[in-house]
């Protein structure tokens, strides 16, 4: 038989990891292939690109996917196992796993509908009404969007200077703190346990930028940046950036709009997304172009 869609592997992945052992992707492939009674030339089918198999790209993203929805977890590095919430799902014996059912767990939504992202269109209704063009930007959304689900919790698990560093490298990549060691003397400096400094807003110091970030779990509230805008007075400072891996409140966004100092909050979907159009933390796996006749080209000379 043919390697099932992504979503078709689903609840096979998910009964294979139910002996609530540790599994790798490679492993998992090669169990559901002799499952599944996959001929030796469907087991070596690779993408287009060639960069790997059919199989494995397609297990990957069934894990992917229900890792968003709790189903699984990771547990180490190319691990994974099932979760009591997964355990939970094949105890109601359901017949089939798909993105529809996901959609069914908070996490899954919350991965798959940040904000400008539209619901996930079915197979049919992408082979139906989304363009050929359409259908790549949807691919190229999904794929972002998981990046970044990958990259923050990649964040959350570094050790605090490794996030020191973190942050260095990311503002003087944006150009600001001057040179890396610069910046890299100016921050760390308060030992209040987070990142807190002053570094050059350009190589020339013209001006400063007073730096607070926090590895954090909950969201930071209007009392945190106000002790924040606290300090930026107290080191008569006019700019701050206040750098958190997880959210702002309300109150917070709307109280550094009513002050006279400016104070920009970088959330951690905002993080991740400056991350990745910096290329830190990340690299091009493959790029693809698409061309389009060039009818200047070919327009004949009167």
């Amino acid at each position: 038989m043919p390697t099932p869609d992504y979503q078709s592997l689903m609840l096979p992945l998910l009964r294979l990891t139910s002996d609530q052992h540790e599994h790798t992707l490679r492993g998992s492939c090669d169990a559901l292939a002799n499952e599944l009674t996959l001929s030796e030339e469907d087991r070596r089918e690779r993408i287009p690109s060639g960069t790997q198999t059919v199989l494995y790209n397609r297990v990957g993203w069934a894990k992917t996917y229900m890792t968003k929805a709790g189903l699984l977890e990771t547990t180490g590095r190319g691990k994974f196992k099932i979760t009591q919430q997964g355990l939970e799902l094949l105890a109601t014996k359901p017949e089939a796993i798909n993105v529809k059912n996901l959609r069914a767990y908070p996490e899954f939504v919350t991965f798959h509908a940040s904000p400008g992202t539209q619901e996930l269109p079915s197979v049919q209704a992408i082979e139906q009404t989304m363009s050929p063009e359409e259908q790549w930007e949807r691919s190229h959304q999904i794929l972002k969007q998981a990046l970044a689900s990958d990259l923050i919790a990649k964040i959350k698990s570094c050790s605090p200077p490794f996030f020191e560093q973190l942050v260095v490298d990311l503002l003087v990549t944006m150009g600001y703190g001057g040179s890396r060691k610069d910046a890299g003397e100016a921050i760390g400096r308060s030992g209040d346990g987070g990142i807190d400094g002053i570094i050059k807003e350009d190589k020339l110091g013209l001006d400063a930028i007073y730096l607070q970030a926090k590895r954090w779990e909950g969201t930071v509230g209007r009392p945190d940046i106000q002790k924040f805008a606290g300090s930026l007075e107290g080191n008569r400072a006019r700019k701050g950036v206040f750098i958190t891996t997880s959210s702002f409140s309300q109150d917070a966004r709307a109280y550094v709009q009513q002050i006279e100092k400016k104070i920009v909050l970088i959330d951690g979907a905002q993080l991740t997304e400056l991350m990745i159009d910096c290329g830190l933390g990340v690299h091009d796996e493959r790029v693809y172009s698409i061309k389009r006749i060039d009818h200047d080209y070919f327009e004949e000379l009167d």
